[in-house]
């Protein structure tokens, strides 16, 4: 597996979400959903509508099941994913035992290779230059969730890390950047 970067410019991060948003809004939802998040990829793909929709709404968290090797985690869904999902779902016409991110022909999710091909060709698209992958999606939603304030022993907590230093290294974070942050309570 190949080292990839996260997304560090919200331009470019724009600049992807405008050219998937014109092609399709499954894509669209798939880059939004990863990157504010921090989801594996494989749980994204699993999910399917009734995880995120009750049937009127789409649900404020998504609640991701523990195995013999994971604790069950609890994802935040924002305004922006929500959002997306609320459009997707509609115009898709997607019904509640579907999978989120399903292939235009068949019930069955789109694979690791096809989310592959999507969002590096995309990230070309959109003039970002370096290795990009699907790992770069929640590598993004890692860094810039740094960058706001949260504080890097959470985040080790959402990556599984052993510890601080292991998540940094993973979010491309030197000791010597010393970034500042942007911590905004918005009262």
């Amino acid at each position: 597996m190949e080292y990839v970067s996260p997304i560090k410019d919200p331009e470019s991060i724009q600049r992807m979400k405008d050219l998937l948003k014109s092609k399709s809004q499954r894509d669209f939802l798939l880059f939004v959903f990863g990157i504010n998040t921090g989801m594996r990829i494989c749980d994204l793909l699993n999910l399917k509508v009734q995880d995120v929709w009750n049937g009127k709404e789409v649900t404020e968290f998504v609640v991701i099941p523990g195995n013999g090797h994971r604790k069950e985690k609890t994802f935040y869904l924002n305004n922006n994913v929500r959002n997306a999902i609320f459009n997707y779902v509609l115009s898709a016409q997607l019904k509640s035992g579907d999978f989120l991110f399903k292939t235009k022909n068949h019930n069955k999710p789109i694979t690791r290779q096809q989310a592959y091909r999507i969002v590096n060709k995309a990230a070309r698209d959109a003039g970002i230059e370096g290795k990009i992958g699907t790992h770069t999606i929640r590598k993004t939603f890692g860094y810039h969730a740094y960058r706001k304030g949260v504080a890097i022993s959470v985040l080790s907590a959402i990556f599984d890390h052993s510890g601080p230093a292991e998540t940094l290294k993973y979010l491309a974070i030197g000791k010597e950047q010393d970034l500042p942050k942007r911590i905004d309570v918005n009262l």
